[in-house]
């Protein structure tokens, strides 16, 4: 058995860490840039990883989000000037956070903006619509051509229709956002669904308030300094990513920042809910990503399999991997949640030693007698069974360095 050595406590600027701090407790909306493009499930705050990625990271630098989600990490990095690369198995999220972290020009932002201000005369319920055939044939207009969602089903069809008379594919993923956006507002856990016009009214709000959250995060990154290169998202498991080609000749990640599958909790990522539990693949069909997967692919496995069993196994390959990217260097930083967190966590921590990452201590930040940083979520959704005040609305914050026995390896990496 390798017995590792825990790393002493790791130096950072007091006041940069006291504003990390205080973001990992701050509970205001999430806002600014491109971060209300897309409601992505259990998404972290901007200014939780604005702060993480300023405390511990300098411009220039690598920050890696092996489970990018809609982006949050990513959108940040390359506004500060980070080289930003992040991976997903979801082809939703990769959508969403290439969406999100794609500067546009002027010109781009007018042509949207004519497209969308011609859209509302096209969007008439006595027009008839192209099917989306070959996905309705795949179960993905399931539960949104019923009584009371067929006028939204329709005006969605309407629109998309249309997304092919912007020039370029950059306009028309924008496009296809601001529809994806609009719909998951219309459709994604609610009981009462808006009318058409309802649905054409906030379409044009959400056409503004996209176009200029995209303008505030395009002039961010032409202003950083050095200007970092465009994200990296990548549609891929993080398993294997050490092979990856377009990983191969850049340097170690100087911060992994993420949010991993949580162990023993539902969360819904791949589907909408509506009018109470009934699920629908609609955001795949608006985004023109491919899904086919059940929930468990997207978790670590089935979250009621005995003692998660095939969920730590998927975990210890994953960063695996992930420690053979980073090197002494590098510090994790994971916001993680527990279904039970008395033997989950202390399960979790095992298998990061398992593979080559030891818990880096921040004895000044801890809240807890454990010597962690937990921070509470009130009113968390999880588009599932649990809510509000459960385990799972209780986040801890966990700091992971290369193990001691391995960190002479890495320093060989080119």
């Amino acid at each position: 058995m390798t017995i590792s050595v825990r790393h002493p406590d790791v130096h950072v600027n007091p006041d940069l860490f006291a504003n990390f701090i205080a973001a990992v407790h701050n509970r205001n909306p999430v806002q600014g840039f491109t971060h209300n493009f897309y409601q992505y499930p259990a998404r972290f705050s901007p200014l939780f990883a604005r702060t993480a990625i300023v405390a511990f990271t300098e411009p220039g630098h690598v920050v890696l989000d092996p489970f990018m989600g809609g982006g949050t990490t990513l959108v940040e990095a390359r506004a500060l000037g980070r080289e930003g690369i992040g991976t997903d198995i979801s082809s939703l999220a990769t959508f969403v956070s290439h969406v999100k972290t794609t500067p546009l020009s002027s010109d781009d932002i007018a042509s949207i903006r004519s497209w969308g201000a011609q859209l509302n005369d096209k969007l008439n319920l006595r027009n008839s619509p192209k099917r989306a055939l070959a996905w309705i044939e795949q179960g993905y207009q399931h539960n949104i051509s019923g009584r009371r969602t067929w006028p939204i089903r329709k005006t969605l069809e309407l629109a998309l229709a249309e997304i092919n008379d912007l020039p370029t594919l950059t306009q028309q993923r924008l496009a296809r956002c601001v529809l994806l956006r609009t719909a998951q507002w219309a459709l994604d856990s609610r009981r009462q669904i808006p009318s058409a016009k309802d649905f054409r009214q906030r379409s044009a709000i959400n056409f503004e308030e996209m176009l200029e959250g995209a303008a505030e995060y395009t002039a961010a990154v032409n202003s950083a300094e050095p200007p970092a290169p465009p994200v990296i998202c990548l549609h891929r498991s993080v398993i294997g990513l050490e092979q990856d080609p377009q990983l191969q000749d850049r340097p170690a990640p100087k911060l992994i920042l993420t949010s991993p599958p949580y162990p023993g909790v539902h969360i819904l990522y791949h589907r909408w809910q509506v009018q109470g539990r009934r699920e629908t693949a609609a955001p795949f069909w608006i985004a023109d990503s491919m899904d086919g997967h059940g929930a468990a692919h997207y978790t670590f496995g089935d979250r009621e399999q005995q003692n998660l069993q095939g969920y730590y196994a998927m975990l210890l390959d994953a960063y695996a991997s992930i420690a053979s990217i980073a090197n002494c260097d590098t510090l994790v930083v994971q916001l993680v949640a527990f279904s039970d967190p008395s033997w989950q966590l202390p399960r979790y921590l095992e298998v990061m030693e398992e593979a080559g990452l030891a818990e880096a201590p921040f004895r000044a930040c801890a809240s807890s007698t454990d010597g962690r940083l937990w921070r509470s979520v009130p009113n968390r959704k999880w588009y599932a069974d649990q809510r509000g005040s459960t385990t799972s609305s209780k986040e801890v914050v966990l700091f992971h360095q290369l193990r001691t026995s391995r960190v002479s390896a890495s320093n060989n990496r080119v």
